[in-house]
């Protein structure tokens, strides 16, 4: 049912769909609804998208811990922070006080490189087997010596330490985690660029940088203020969308059917999986190889999946590890269940607590739309009649879906932001 004109739009998202409407109501009949999509989204800088909650538009310094930094994107629910150099003057611009952006995929790097320095270490090794009562110092000697076992040459997930249910806890209370500072894996991890948008910037630039160029999340800057004034996520943006049910141009291309969008763009044959018997950082491996934020949890010997890992979950190892202390490996079927457990016992909130999220192909965007914004997850996995996956949907993708970039669009914008680390996204 399309929104009639006297209705009071019932969020700022809705009436700035509003505004898309408008403009869609006055484009050249002869374009496609993509390319009025595109006109629509060009004329509308990005100033005017709603301000995410003051909670979520935080920034980290760069002589933050680590382990503070863990704390603080996941008491505040976000996946990522922009760093504040320390060493920036006050009237520093924009450009010299950011220095990048720490994410959760980049602490995920830094984990499976501290698994693989410390496997073999034999001051690990006695904390492994529980003797020795001040551990901290003495890993921390060994990690930064980068001692490691000669049969441990590269990060193997499967490896005794990787998968000891005591590795988190010694990790996380070593000094050298207490003391990493947020600052010094700029250089040596999965360190994004703090690429940003001024104000005046258009909704086409945003939406492209969050679906063909990769970003979870485009900071706005105030150039007056040197500051971020807003952070734009792809949770925000569906969001939006689920807001604009009702109006034209939402239905035109909301209502179609899955298939009918070609989606998934991801078949079954090219998912990305972890089977429940693996160890728990075979997963996050996974994701960093693969590039992706998440991955389902299948069941041995079969296709049908039973859980889902995403990539923000690694705050579950390093906040708690003390609940993995009965495990004597950590695969991924212990993770999900002990994390759920947890979680319900403290009763807190969790996309966590979602399971296993799925639709259907003949299911319409639409309805995928609402259930990942009523859901607050990232993904949604499509399976057949019998429960088998066929494939997954990501925000990217469904936003990938709504605008395409023109031919030699983005000019010179990236420059100064490359070359970027080998990791990085853009």
């Amino acid at each position: 049912m399309v929104m009639e004109e006297s209705e009071t739009p019932r969020s700022p998202e809705a009436k700035l769909g509003m505004q898309v409407e408008d403009l869609w109501d006055v484009q050249e009949p002869q374009l496609s609804p993509t390319d009025k999509l595109n006109a629509c989204f060009e004329s509308i800088p990005v100033s005017a998208f709603p301000h995410a909650p003051l909670s979520q538009v935080i920034e980290i310094s760069s002589d933050t811990s680590l382990a503070e930094a863990v704390k603080l994107l996941a008491r505040h629910k976000v996946l990522s922070a922009p760093v504040v150099d320390v060493k920036a003057p006050e009237d520093a611009s924009w450009i010299d006080r950011y220095i990048g952006v720490v994410e959760f995929a980049g602490i995920v790097v830094w984990i499976l490189h501290q698994s693989e320095k410390l496997e073999g270490s034999s001051a690990f090794d006695s904390a492994m087997n529980g003797s020795g009562d001040d551990i901290g110092p003495a890993v921390a000697a060994a990690a930064a010596s980068g001692m490691s076992s000669p049969r441990f040459k590269s990060m193997h997930p499967d490896s005794p330490t990787a998968t000891c249910g005591k590795f988190f806890e010694t990790l996380t209370s070593s000094d050298f985690y207490k003391n990493t500072k947020v600052g010094d894996i700029s250089g040596s991890f999965r360190w994004a660029p703090f690429l940003a948008l001024q104000k005046a910037n258009s909704f086409l630039t945003m939406l492209l940088l969050l679906s063909k160029y990769r970003m979870k999340s485009v900071p706005v800057v105030d150039l007056g203020e040197a500051k971020v004034d807003n952070i734009i996520t792809q949770s925000a943006v569906i969001h939006m969308l689920e807001e604009c049910a009702g109006l034209h141009w939402f239905e035109s291309w909301g209502s179609k059917k899955l298939f009918e969008l070609g989606l998934p763009l991801m078949k079954s044959s090219h998912i990305v999986k972890v089977y429940e018997d693996e160890p728990v950082l075979q997963a996050f491996k996974l994701m960093r190889q693969n590039g992706v934020g998440g991955v389902p949890v299948v069941a041995s010997g079969g296709s049908k999946a039973v859980g889902n890992i995403s990539i923000r979950d690694i705050q579950f190892l390093l906040m708690a590890p003390e609940i993995y202390n009965e495990y004597r490996s950590i695969t991924a079927k212990n993770f999900v269940t002990t994390v759920r457990r947890y979680l319900e016992e403290n009763q807190n909130k969790s996309p966590f607590l979602s399971g296993m999220v799925t639709c259907k192909k003949d299911d319409t965007l639409k309805e995928v739309i609402t259930k990942l914004d009523s859901m607050k997850i990232h993904r949604i996995y499509v399976v057949d009649e019998d429960g088998n996956l066929e494939g997954v949907i990501t925000l990217r993708d469904i936003i990938s879906k709504l605008v395409h970039e023109p031919r030699g669009y983005f000019g010179d914008f990236f420059d100064g932001v490359l070359p970027l680390p080998a990791n990085s996204r853009v």
